[in-house]
Order: structure tokens, then C-alpha cells, then sequence
């Protein structure tokens, strides 16, 4: 019962974390729309039925049922027809229909005496600002939570602690990870090596870092090194003969190198057959920005990706295979992760807490990079459209040509409803996958 409690616990809190980061989401937009005099009608958190409102002078604001997402409504998102009515009446199909009906609801919030108060008639650099206003707030939240990671807590380091100790040699490239009968002993556990010593020395040279200790061992492949270790307070020598072995290359930071099929390449070099002990280490201001920019690429890779990585989620959900822990998940997703890492046993409650602003701080950095997609009804969509409008503007100034006037972007609502319908069953096959073949995060 208790780790059921602690999976809902955990599924409530991340669902409170993603309310929280859609409401300051929201209020990116809000704010600059009120600062630049547009009317705001609705701040809502969520889709469908209302559950609950107040209104606060000409905005209401409140919460629905459909906990996907939200928006702010503002008058005069569309500029009217050309002949400068609300437009002319569709006869010409669906699609024209579609058009018509948004220019007619956008004229339709419009009051007597409120036609300069529209999202349309403002200038372009106003209406990007306001646009880009929501996947900004996700950027700064991004941004404080990586800081609270890494400044806080700390980043996570391999110490000079030994953690394990493989009994066996079985090569990176072997599809099974486990000690057959023919398996050579591994090096380390030959010498004696065990969990929790501290490598001191190795060659008679001090150890500074895991990854000093790892590029030794790596160079002195079937070559003897003499190590000094620290076990219960005490230390001890040994004698350790690397093995050639198909390893992991690493880079500059002792990480694992991947190619750009996402595999981790790999070479010969010396093996013995150790894991470190991980700690976080505090880390300096000057490492957040950076930490955020790998994240925000990382998560470009995906978006650039994603219709791979969608029929690979299919294959994964009505097939045998595994889900990619690095490929998309839904809100459903999340929040199974959440609670599954809330209920886990022997985790100390800091790294529980790690993980989860971890998870927090990466979602609002899907949605920074995800809503700047350039399709409505993106954010992205709208900074596209204001941007295509200043060009067109700039360019009849430049050649002292009539002025074009504001981009019709109520034209582009049969790829909107496009956009959508892919959008939303995108939404339904990740949440069907998350719930059939769940990404396993934590082993």
C-alpha cells in the first residue's frame, strides 16, 4: 500500500509541476498582450469544460477539465477579409468555409470602439514579443531548475570509489552481459579488488579523477600496474594486469562516445572490470547556461527526428521491441515516471528529488523548443507569420511600394486543423505506448 501511495504521490506532484509550468507559460503571453493594450477575454489553464473561473475586469480566468495545455484569448487574432467587411461568404468549399469562420470569430470579439485594441493591428516586433513570451517563461524555468540541479545539488561525477566489480570479461559488443563458463575471470576481481575501495595511486602516480585512473588502465593493456588502494581506513597494494577488451570510447569528460546512428562507439584497449561511485559535485553559475543549451539541442534532435522516432514508438507499442528511453513521451509518460521513481525502495529521498526536478527541468525545455515549431497553432506559427509580414513590410518600404498590410494568417487554417489532427493522434499513440510498453527509465 505504501508504494502505491508514493506512485500516486509521485504522479501528483509532476502533474502540479507541468500545471504550474503551462500557467507561467500562459502568463508570458498575458502579460505583454496587457502591456501592449490587447484585450484579453480568458486565461485558461486546460481544454473543454470549465471547471471552475472568476473574472478579474475585462479577463476571465480559470481552470478546465482537459489537462493538456492552455491559452489566453485575445480580440482581433485575424485581420477581416480584403474588401474590409468580416468577409465575404464561403462558396467556394470546406476550406474556404474554414477561413471564413476565423475571420468571422475573430471579428466577432471585437467591440464598438475596440478595433485598436486587436492582436493584428499591433506591430510585428509586439506581436512576436508576445508570442515568444510563453516559450520564454518555459526557457526561465528551465533555467532556474537547472541552476537548483547544478548549484544545489550538484552534477553527478564518477568519485575514485570503486561501486562494482565484474567477475567476468564480456565485451560491449556481446549480446549478453552476463558470465558464461568460458568468460575469463575479470582482471580486478583476480587481484582482489572489491565495492567501496579507493584507488590511491596507480604506477606510482596519484589519482586525481576517475577518468585519470581510466585513460592508465585504458594505455596499459596485458601490462602489470602496481595500485594502491584504501580499504576501511587502511591502505593496501596490488598488482593489476589490464585485459584487451572491446570497450566504450570515451571523450574529453569521460563519457561515452556515440556515432550518428546513437550508437556508442567503441575500440580495443585495456579492461579490468570496474565501476566508480557516483557523487554530485556543486557546480559554478557559469554551468547552467551550458547545461541548458545541450538539453535544448538534444531535445531539437528529437523534434527533427520525430517522425522516425514516432514509427519506431509504433513498432515499439504493437511490436516486440523496446522503447527508446531517449525518444518522446506523453504527460502520461511522465507521470508513470514520476510515480514509478517516487516508489522505488533503498533510493534516498535527495536522489528522488534530483530526479524529479531533473524531469521537470527537461519537460519545460520540450515545450521552449516544441511550441517555437513554425506551424500554428504553435507559438512558433504566430512568431513565423509576424516575421513574414515584417519582410513583406520592409521589403514595399524599401522599393517604395503600397503597403501590403498585415499578413492574412486565417488562410493557413486548413493546415492548422492539419497540424492538429496530427498533432492529436501523435498524443494518442505516445499515450497508448506509455501505458502498453512504458519507457523503462530506471531500470
Amino acid at each position: 500500500m505504501d508504494s502505491v501511495l508514493l506512485f500516486v504521490l509521485g504522479v501528483v506532484i509532476i502533474l502540479i509541476g507541468v500545471a504550474l509550468s503551462i500557467a507561467l507559460h500562459e502568463i508570458g503571453h498575458l502579460v505583454p498582450a496587457k502591456l501592449f493594450g490587447v484585450k484579453v477575454t480568458q486565461y485558461m489553464i486546460g481544454f473543454g469544460r470549465t471547471l471552475f473561473s472568476f473574472r478579474r475586469g475585462e479577463t476571465e480566468y480559470g481552470v478546465k477539465a482537459i489537462p493538456l495545455g492552455g491559452y489566453i484569448s485575445m480580440i482581433g487574432m485575424f485581420p477581416p477579409g480584403k474588401d474590409g467587411g468580416s468577409g465575404r461568404n464561403a462558396t467556394t468549399g470546406f476550406m474556404q468555409a474554414m477561413v471564413q469562420d476565423a475571420r468571422t470569430s475573430s471579428a466577432e470579439t471585437v467591440g464598438e470602439g475596440e478595433e485598436d485594441r486587436t492582436f493584428y493591428r499591433l506591430p510585428v516586433w509586439k506581436r512576436i514579443v508576445i508570442m515568444f513570451g510563453g516559450p520564454f517563461m518555459n526557457l526561465l524555468i528551465a533555467v532556474v531548475l537547472f541552476g537548483v540541479l547544478l548549484m544545489g545539488f550538484g552534477a553527478p561525477q564518477n568519485s575514485l570509489t570503486i561501486a562494482s566489480v565484474s567477475q567476468c570479461v564480456v565485451a560491449t559488443t556481446s549480446t549478453s552481459q552476463t558470465c558464461g563458463s568460458d568468460a575469463p575471470q575479470g582482471p580486478a576481481a583476480a587481484a582482489g579488488l572489491k565495492p567501496g575501495d579507493t584507488i590511491v595511486s596507480i604506477g606510482g602516480k596519484t589519482m586525481t579523477s576517475w577518468a585519470q585512473s581510466t585513460a592508465i588502465i585504458r594505455e596499459s593493456a596485458n601490462t602489470p600496474l602496481t595500485v594502491v588502494l584504501r580499504r576501511d581506513g587502511q591502505e593496501r597494494t596490488v598488482v593489476l594486469t589490464p585485459m584487451t577488451n572491446t570497450v566504450a570510447k570515451l571523450d574529453a569528460n569521460g563519457q561515452p562516445v556515440k556515432g550518428a546512428d546513437g550508437k556508442t562507439e567503441t575500440l580495443q584497449a585495456g579492461f579490468v572490470g570496474i565501476g566508480p561511485v557516483q557523487e554530485l559535485v556543486p557546480q559554478p553559475v557559469t554551468s547552467v547556461l551550458p547545461a541548458v543549451g545541450a538539453q535544448t539541442a538534444a531535445v531539437v534532435g528529437v523534434v527533427i527526428h520525430l517522425p522516425q522516432r514516432m514509427v519506431d514508438v509504433w513498432n515499439a507499442a504493437f511490436g516486440s521491441g523496446q522503447r527508446d528511453p531517449n525518444g518522446p513521451i506523453s504527460l502520461v509518460g511522465v507521470g508513470r515516471a514520476a510515480g514509478e521513481l517516487t516508489a522505488l525502495d533503498g533510493v534516498p529521498v535527495i536522489d528522488k528529488v534530483y530526479t524529479m526536478i531533473g524531469i521537470l527541468a527537461s519537460l519545460n525545455v520540450a515545450l521552449f523548443v516544441f511550441n517555437l515549431i513554425p506551424l500554428l497553432p504553435l507559438d512558433g506559427g504566430h512568431i513565423a507569420g509576424a516575421l513574414w509580414e515584417g519582410f513583406r513590410r520592409s521589403i514595399a518600404k524599401l522599393f517604395k511600394r503600397r503597403d501590403p498590410g498585415p499578413v492574412d494568417m486565417a488562410k493557413l487554417m486548413p493546415l492548422t486543423m492539419a497540424v492538429v489532427v496530427i498533432l492529436g493522434g501523435m498524443s494518442v499513440l505516445l499515450m497508448y505506448a506509455d501505458i502498453v510498453k512504458p519507457v523503462n527509465l530506471f531500470g
